[in-house]
């Protein structure tokens, strides 16, 4: 069986003819995702912009040690990480503490952390993760195959309400007892570990550098890290308040793995302002943060104006007005009828959305959750408004008359996206009644809500978000739609390496996307933070993951 080895340039014939196509072309969405893939295959970063016959961008200023970072973003109560759903919330307060097997870097790379490095097989149905030496837990253990093996068979316990990692890492479960496989995960040595897949599968390394994949210690895998913190990283968790405050500090007496190459900050201060942009904007005036979670909308170019440094990264973050097809209303579930849901989308002009719930900051969409920043994007014919059409479908469902409830977050992309939605369908003649509720409120219940506006971020592959978010089943499915041949489809295209082979099949999932009225989509967006000028390394992150180790301050 042939392999490929992280840090090595060998690749799959396929990802060679993808590499072609990005280093002639002038689309940069093209190179990033040829970076993804090539990382995900075990090329370095460095090798894998070499391929293109470009340099890796290189840090330009020289970190600094001490001093401490105050960070403006919400702060959601800490559980299981497995069940980590608010887009690295939980995670980014985490991260001094816990790390991550890989990291996705902001270069849209994918390199080792606490792997050494991996290889897989050309049929990518074998997977060898190669622990990194030299790394110990905070009790002054050293980390092994076997702790990583068991983070993994934990990831893998779809029995545990709300993991997700299980739907990512769903060829290594037996479907029967929706556990690991029995041999599925196999430790080689004290360093080495052998993933079995039942099929292939291209998105296992992407899929363990998502933010539920924190790598605990066997004896904390099912608990709270926020009310029994330990890990492998360079800070302690000294602070906690659910929604108020949290502060991270250095961990003395614990030696890092990448000692004197990082965390070059002595404090982290994380403060909830909630989810208010002026209240954001306040803090920065009265300097009382240094760096925000994210700005939305109308506030970039405000933030920016008042000598702010603005970010930002162009994602597949995206923001989708979805029905649940499961959910009951007064003992009847109005969104399992196809012509409802259809009816809905047609009533919405998805580029009107994306000027008045995002001040135009972004690119419309094509309600099926897949786009031309990933590598299997296939051109449909464009969605379009029709009042008529939608008026005459609902009124054959016998709907017309009925009140919709949309329901959003009250804060601003989210609150105005779901108002501007709102407007379109009454335009339409539908009857809709919006309901805006705070964060602790939307968080506790977003999958359930029968009709309401969820924000999505970024994955670097369209079959990611179709295994997480529409596959029969699995905990992030917040629409309830589950489809014989969506799933088959996707199953295939999870198990293709060839980038047009996989495309012509998610050019039919895409379809039946559209077909069923799944969701409406109506914009991917760009996002941004900002800085004050003397934060160093702050970077945007395409997935809003905060690097705590790569970002220093300067006075």
């Amino acid at each position: 069986m042939k392999f490929y080895k992280s840090g090595q340039d060998k690749l799959p014939a396929a990802l060679k003819r993808m590499r072609r196509e990005a280093q002639y072309s002038d689309d940069e969405i093209h190179r990033r995702e040829f970076l993804a893939l090539a990382s995900a295959f075990g090329a370095t970063s460095a090798t894998a912009y070499g391929m293109l016959g470009m340099a890796r961008p290189a840090m330009a200023e020289t970190p600094s040690r001490g001093g401490t970072l105050r960070v403006g973003q919400p702060l959601l109560a800490g559980k299981d990480p497995r069940t980590w759903d608010g887009i690295n919330i939980q995670a980014n307060v985490a991260r001094g503490w816990l790390e991550y097997l890989v990291r996705y870097t902001h270069d849209y790379t994918f390199e080792p952390y606490l792997l050494e490095g991996w290889e897989l097989s050309e049929d990518a149905t074998t997977y060898v993760l190669r622990v990194r030496p030299g790394v110990t837990w905070h009790n002054g253990e050293a980390l092994t195959a076997a702790h990583v093996a068991a983070n993994i068979e934990g990831w893998c316990d779809g029995t545990v309400e709300g993991n997700s990692m299980a739907s990512r890492l769903s060829n290594l479960v037996d479907p029967d007892t929706g556990k690991a496989a029995a041999g599925a995960i196999e430790v080689v040595d004290d360093m080495t570990v052998r993933l079995n897949l039942r099929a292939a599968d291209i998105s296992i390394i992407p899929s363990i550098s998502d933010y539920p994949a924190a790598v605990v210690h066997p004896s904390r895998i099912g608990a709270d890290p926020f009310s029994d913190p330990m890990g492998t990283g360079p800070y302690k968790l000294e602070e906690f308040s659910a929604g108020d405050r949290a502060i991270v500090v250095r961990a003395e007496g614990h030696t890092w793995w990448k000692e004197g190459n990082g965390a070059w900050l002595d404090r982290v201060e994380y403060i909830d302002y909630g989810t208010d942009q002026n209240a954001i904007l306040a803090a920065f005036e009265s300097e009382e943060i240094d760096i925000n979670y994210e700005t939305s909308g109308d506030f970039v170019p405000l933030l920016t104006g008042v000598g702010l440094v603005e970010h930002e990264a162009v994602t597949a973050s995206t923001i989708v007005i979805r029905t649940n097809q499961k959910t009951e209303v007064d003992g009847n579930r109005p969104y399992a009828d196809v012509r409802v849901r259809k009816a809905l989308a047609l009533a919405v002009d998805n580029s009107t959305i994306l000027e008045l719930g995002n001040a135009g900051l972004g690119k419309p969409a094509e309600n099926h959750h897949v786009g031309p920043m990933h590598p299997e994007f296939s051109e449909l014919p464009p969605v379009g408004r029709d009042v008529e059409a939608a008026r005459a479908l609902m009124e054959e469902a016998g709907m017309l008359d009925y009140e919709h409830e949309l329901i959003s977050l009250e804060d601003g992309f989210r609150r105005d996206t779901g108002d501007a939605t709102a407007a379109q369908l009454r335009d339409a003649g539908l009857k809709v009644r919006r309901t805006v509720v705070p964060g602790a409120t939307f968080w506790n219940s977003w999958a359930e809500f029968p009709f309401s506006v969820s924000a999505w971020g970024h994955r670097p592959l369209g079959v990611q978000i179709y295994a997480l978010a529409y596959k029969s089943g699995v905990p992030w499915n917040e629409t309830g739609f589950s489809n014989a041949e969506f799933d088959e489809g996707l199953t295939k295209a999870l198990a293709t390496v060839d980038i047009e082979e996989r495309r012509k099949i998610m050019a039919r999932l895409m379809q039946i996307m559209q077909d069923e009225g799944v969701i409406i989509q109506p914009y991917w967006r760009s996002i941004y933070n900002h800085t004050r000028p003397h934060v160093k390394g702050a970077r945007m992150h395409q997935a809003f993951e905060l690097h705590l180790d790569q970002i220093w301050v300067e006075g």
